[in-house]
């Protein structure tokens, strides 16, 4: 159990630490994974992967090979979402904002906190129940690879993270007392 437990980790570590600026001072605020409802898509697939083997329990030989094929193809996608979702990070330095992802390839976006120019959170009405929301950065940039986060745990928190970060990092005007 302990050699899964390892084999999962390690497939699930995106590595955010090879891409910090430690010589100059680097530090994670937060690191954000997706919040559990992000997995329902590899879920439902995992549980039709399911209904597929079972079902093909019920039907002749030539069907059920066809079932079991399917199956396995589902099987196959749904590992792959869940790995997609789970190697996903939105990480938050004293510095700067990134997203990490993906599986074999590995996709980096980056934004310094002084390009930031306003942070949206969306939160739907299940989200909301949840306790999720998805978050959109508008920047100076026309187009930049760190746009939309979606599925975000805690997502007020993480705003306030960031507001803090830029506060503190005097890229805001100063706080004004009451």
């Amino acid at each position: 159990m302990a050699f899964v437990t390892d084999l999962l980790g390690r497939l699930g570590d995106p590595k955010i630490g090879k891409h910090l600026l430690r010589e100059e001072g680097e530090v994670v605020v937060d690191e954000v994974t997706h919040h559990w409802f992000a997995y329902t898509r590899p879920a439902l697939e995992l549980g039709l992967t399911l209904a597929l083997l079972v079902g093909s329990w019920f039907v002749s030989v030539q069907v059920a090979w066809f079932l079991i094929i399917v199956a396995v193809a589902v099987l196959l996608h749904a590992g792959w979402g869940w790995l997609a979702v789970l190697r996903d990070r939105f990480v938050i330095t004293n510095m700067r904002v990134f997203r990490v992802h993906g599986v074999l390839s590995q996709s980096l976006a980056t934004m310094p906190l002084s390009r930031i120019l306003d942070i949206s959170v969306k939160k739907p009405l299940h989200g909301r129940m949840l306790g999720f929301g998805h978050f959109c950065f508008e920047s100076a940039a026309q187009e930049q690879g760190l746009r939309d986060i979606r599925y975000v745990g805690r997502p007020d928190e993480r705003d306030l993270a960031i507001q803090r970060v830029v506060q503190r990092a005097g890229l805001r005007g100063p706080r004004v007392p009451n």
